[in-house]
């Protein structure tokens, strides 16, 4: 995101989501989410504010995100988490009085060019995100159910206690996207996946990748008045999920739209609202799907502020923004902070004429 001042006046100009990701950009957290387990690719959040703005200059940017998350879930997630580690044989038919706690700290480093020529008259850009960061799930409650054997059907019953930990890498994601200006509008495209070679096991409570690969793709709109500093964003996408080949589980086709709104007080300051809506349009299946359908949904919004400064001849962004979730189903619900530092390449300053000035 970069405010400049140039030969026609003040102008804003900046870039959210895959790419510079000034506000909150293109990370697959995958650790307690939805879909198998409550597990999805697609983190809501991703994107926000200016999301479908462009770069202001051609060039590398980075980004660096701390991202903390605090959920919890009850029975059916519960029952589907243990399901997924193993903990419920395929000759046990139970239901769990039980619940789930996961608290995340993730660190997230992006990389991205934005290319100098532009492809079907929009700007280019190409990356991959990567991510460290430590998982804490807990489980606790008790299994009714029946036992089929040989000799009959018989009453179950077990209380379990589970706590999985586990600090390592996370998957990779490549990202793609095309951006167009046309005054105070701005389109979008991309196209993001997940090569999972992160920290998984299919019997751990706790990961830090997925297990599987997926594909996610969309596009997005952002209205910017730059004479006002208002703004207001939209990114609607869908995620296709492949087999997870350790479970034979495959997660449906999932929905997420992601907005922000917000108005810049200053030229530095901003200030305004985010939120996601999550919603699995399809069913769950695969020969390891033991819990049905399982269509997982979420709902967020929260605060954001946002402060732009120098950095050499760069521009630094710094962004924080939260969530409070809520209408939840088939997945875990409750709280995230994202802090985002972005450091993208600055506007160029617009030459100085070299014909010699004549006086009398």
């Amino acid at each position: 995101m970069q405010y400049v001042r140039s030969g026609r006046g003040r102008s804003f100009s900046g870039r959210f989501g895959i790419g510079t990701l000034a506000a909150l950009l293109a990370l697959s957290p995958q650790i307690a989410c939805a879909d198998e387990g409550g597990v999805s690719f697609w983190v809501p959040g991703l994107y926000g504010s200016l999301a479908a703005v462009p770069q202001q200059a051609p060039g590398w940017s980075a980004t660096t995100i701390y991202w903390h998350d605090s959920v919890s879930a009850g029975g059916d997630v519960a029952r589907a988490r243990q399901i997924t580690i193993g903990n419920i044989p395929a000759n046990v038919t139970a239901t769990a009085n039980a619940s789930v706690h996961a608290n995340l700290d993730v660190g997230f480093l992006i990389a991205n060019y934005a290319f100098e020529t532009p492809v079907f008259g929009g700007q280019a850009s190409a990356g991959f995100l990567a991510a460290y960061g430590a998982n804490s799930t807990s489980l606790a409650g008790t299994l009714t159910g029946t036992v089929t054997t040989p000799g009959g059907t018989f009453p179950f019953s077990r209380s379990d206690s589970i706590n999985s930990s586990i600090m390592g890498f996370g998957d990779v994601y490549p990202q793609f996207t095309l951006k167009w200006n046309a005054g105070v509008n701005n389109y979008m495209t991309y196209i993001t996946g997940d090569i999972p070679v992160g920290a998984y096991d299919s019997a751990r409570l706790a990961n830090i990748g997925i297990g599987h690969w997926a594909i996610d793709a969309g596009g997005g709109y952002t209205y910017f008045d730059q004479k006002t500093g208002r703004e207001a964003s939209a990114v609607l996408g869908f995620t296709y999920n492949f087999k997870n080949p350790a479970t034979q589980y495959q997660n449906g086709v999932d929905m997420h739209l992601d907005w922000g709104a917000s108005q810049f007080l200053t030229k530095q300051w901003q200030v305004g609202l985010v939120g996601y809506l999550y919603q699995e349009i399809g069913c769950d299946s695969g020969s390891g799907d033991r819990v049905g359908c399982f269509r997982s949904r979420v709902q967020g919004i929260g605060p954001q502020v946002g402060y732009i400064f120098p950095v050499g001849d760069m521009q630094g962004y710094l962004n924080l923004k939260a969530y409070g979730e809520f209408a939840n189903a088939n997945r875990p619900d409750g709280w995230n902070v994202w802090l985002t530092f972005n450091l993208s390449p600055a506007a160029a300053t617009p030459p100085t004429s070299s014909r010699p000035r004549f006086t009398k």
